[in-house]
């Protein structure tokens, strides 16, 4: 099935007979065909202990099911749109930047504390990302969205990859990421050059990075 890339801001989508996606709800612009637009009460895929998952670490984005025949146009708010093809590894992503995801991906959530311990808990505050963040597991397309563009960076495992925390988008692979700080005596009086903390990413991977620190 997969997404196509119409501009930056719009991709299309092929939806054949017994296969199904999800997008976030009224992310539709237009569409051909016999297809249908079912808000998904469950958030998703994955079942019900992963809805209840999702809705106590608050990644429970509205989503609805899109299936039939036909094709469909997606964007939401204008905002830049990403897609990225998963081949059997996971994506981290925040649940509000999910525009669309096939329903070949597992859906599930993560805590932030399992990696990085007690900064993994600080950066989700920090980056205003909370404790949790969604999962999506398997072969197939996600397509998210951002402000200003991405820019996609590997990781590999001789050189992690610093990101601002606001500029985080997303990332995948088999990837560990902490928050470190370089908190010096010019932070603390004010003076600092506002860069205190950084995701660092290391691993094998890639991450997503907008154009902007401005949240959606």
């Amino acid at each position: 099935m997969g997404f196509r890339e119409i501009n930056s801001r719009m991709v299309e989508a092929v939806v054949v007979p017994g296969q199904r996606l999800f997008s976030q709800r009224g992310a539709m612009l237009a569409y051909k065909g016999e297809v249908s637009f079912t808000p998904n009460m469950g958030g998703g895929q994955g079942g019900i202990m992963s809805m209840i998952g999702r809705r106590v670490a608050d990644e429970d984005t509205p989503l609805m099911t899109v299936e039939g025949s036909g094709t469909v146009l997606f964007g939401h708010g204008g905002h830049h749109v990403q897609v990225i093809n998963l081949s059997g590894d996971t994506l981290c992503v925040e649940a509000d930047r999910l525009l669309a995801f096939e329903g070949t991906l597992q859906q599930g959530t993560m805590f932030l504390g399992s990696q990085g311990g007690v900064m993994g808990m600080v950066r989700g505050q920090i980056s205003g990302q909370g404790l949790f963040t969604t999962t999506l597991k398997g072969h197939g397309a996600v397509a998210v969205m951002a402000h200003g563009g991405v820019f996609e960076i590997p990781i590999t495992p001789q050189r992690p990859v610093h990101v601002d925390p606001q500029a985080y988008v997303a990332h995948h692979g088999d990837v560990r990421n902490k928050l470190s700080t370089a908190l010096g005596w010019r932070d603390m009086v004010g003076r600092g050059s506002g860069e205190a903390f950084q995701l660092e990413l290391s691993g094998s991977g890639a991450v997503y990075v907008q154009a902007s620190e401005e949240k959606l």
